[in-house]
């Protein structure tokens, strides 16, 4: 599969994530969490939503030394510098623009979007690359 593709494909699973992500954000919330806490467990669901979606869709995963654990943490792993760069935008957007406070769901788009490209080129060079 091209690159391009590839994208197109890593970024519906982004959407799939994104959804699954802020579903959980808002429950975590509403179940008394707070928008730190909660942001931190709905990120960790929708990470795995995403690692299943590419290890299947994106990058045809049939293999992976270690097993699916090791490779489930490599994408953690892989996928941290992105998560970090998510959350911290996700975390100046809420003390910064009100509009965000009041609509966590801004917050979560924002981080999306910034932890993208190197989410993409992390997962298609080390988690999923060539073996």
């Amino acid at each position: 599969m091209n690159a391009r593709r590839q994208l197109a494909f890593f970024t519906a699973a982004g959407a799939v994530g994104f959804v699954v992500d802020a579903a959980m954000l808002l429950l975590l919330v509403g179940v008394g969490f707070g928008p730190y806490l909660g942001r931190l467990f709905s990120y960790l669901v929708a990470a795995t939503v995403t690692w299943w979606f590419n290890r299947h869709h994106t990058f045809h995963a049939e293999t992976s030394p270690g097993g699916l654990p090791r490779e489930w943490l490599r994408y953690l792993l892989a996928n941290a510098v992105g998560g970090g760069v998510n959350y911290l935008v996700y975390a100046v957007a809420v003390v910064q623009v009100p509009i965000v406070r009041e609509y966590l769901i801004v917050g979560v788009a924002l981080g999306s979007i910034a932890g993208l490209a190197i989410n993409f080129l992390a997962n298609k060079h080390w988690v999923f690359g060539r073996r």
